[in-house]
């Protein structure tokens, strides 16, 4: 059977409080997309900000030997850096409804820069994300059905250890043991005349990289949300009626469960984009990794805030995405 944890509750969905809670459907949803909007703007001002305060500007930093102080104050106003920070900032912004965001500092589209790089990061962080989940749910469902046991000891150890430890650190791991000591997989990744990877094998230890912290993080909140679950009196009463473990799994607790694990899915998103810039570096993978380090070096704001900009949108796509389904879930069992 399944028992019921010694303290459940602690990982239960819960409606949230305030003045969005009482917004009907579509009401709801333009508020959440409005709220969402709002914490995008102030992520890009955080950026123009950011990079506004490093040491040097991009016109120093793409600057030739031998320009002269008249070069490169043509060149600065060229780039407009010799308007207020603000003023640029909302400059770009008008911009953005359009699709425009902006030139590099080298003269180049920013949405032309991105078009090829930015399709890959996709690519990885979508099967990192199937992973991470298919592999979150099916270790957690292993660890609920056997509950007190070695199996769900080992699961929650291991997941714990999993998360804790950073990209960089499973990268390494993973280059030592899969490419360099066994010769299994290749360790950089070369690109086609597409720019996409060359062949499917240099995507699995970039994939794998990103997707085992995230599986760790994933498997404890499922399996708190399942130990939630397991006290609730409907799935009490089908233990008492004697129906099979995994009935009650599938049927009874993991339908009640899928709040919690839409929004997880959302912020492992969120991490995985983040985590991205880190193992493309690594892996050569031709992604915004490598386009996002480079533009920080040349101070080049328009195409740090197109990074942040693209990813942003699409995490926070997703994030609307687990609200909605959040609250459709939970006003469904009201």
């Amino acid at each position: 059977m399944i028992p019921a944890p010694a303290a459940p509750g602690a990982n239960a969905p819960q409606a949230r409080s305030g003045p969005a809670r009482v917004l009907p459907g579509a009401g709801r949803a333009a508020w959440l997309l409005v709220r969402r909007l709002g914490l995008l703007a102030l992520l890009l001002a955080v950026v123009f900000a950011a990079i506004e305060v490093l040491p040097g500007d991009a016109a120093d930093a793409t600057s030739e030997r031998g320009e002269s102080a008249a070069d490169m104050v043509a060149r600065r106003a060229a780039l407009g850096l010799d308007r207020p920070v603000a003023e640029r900032f909302w400059t770009w912004m008008t911009g953005l409804p359009v699709g425009d965001l902006g030139r590099t500092a080298h003269g180049q589209p920013v949405t032309s820069v991105l078009a090829g790089p930015f399709p890959n990061t996709l690519l990885l962080g979508t099967l990192a994300l199937v992973l991470s989940i298919s592999g979150a749910l099916a270790l957690g469902s292993w660890a609920t059905l056997r509950p007190g046991g070695r199996v769900d000891r080992t699961v929650a150890a291991t997941a714990t250890a999993a998360f804790a430890l950073p990209e960089f650190v499973v990268s390494v791991a993973l280059l030592l043991l899969l490419s360099r000591w066994t010769g299994w997989l290749p360790a950089v990744t070369l690109t086609g005349a597409d720019g996409a990877p060359a062949s499917w094998d240099m995507l699995v230890l970039p994939l794998l990289s990103l997707a085992i912290p995230q599986i760790g993080w994933n498997t404890r909140i499922v399996r708190g949300a399942l130990a939630d679950q397991a006290a609730l009196p409907h799935v009490q009463a089908a233990v008492l009626d004697g129906l099979a473990r995994r009935r009650i799994l599938l049927h009874h607790m993991l339908p009640g469960a899928l709040p919690a694990v839409a929004v997880s899915t959302a912020t492992s998103a969120g991490m995985l984009l983040g985590g991205a810039v880190v193992v493309e570096t690594l892996f050569n993978y031709p992604g915004i990794g490598a386009v996002l380090a480079g533009a920080v070096a040349d101070r080049d704001t328009p195409l740090v805030a197109g990074v942040v900009a693209a990813t942003g949108a699409a995490v926070s796509t997703l994030l609307l995405l687990a609200d909605l389904i959040r609250d459709r879930i939970l006003g469904a069992h009201r």
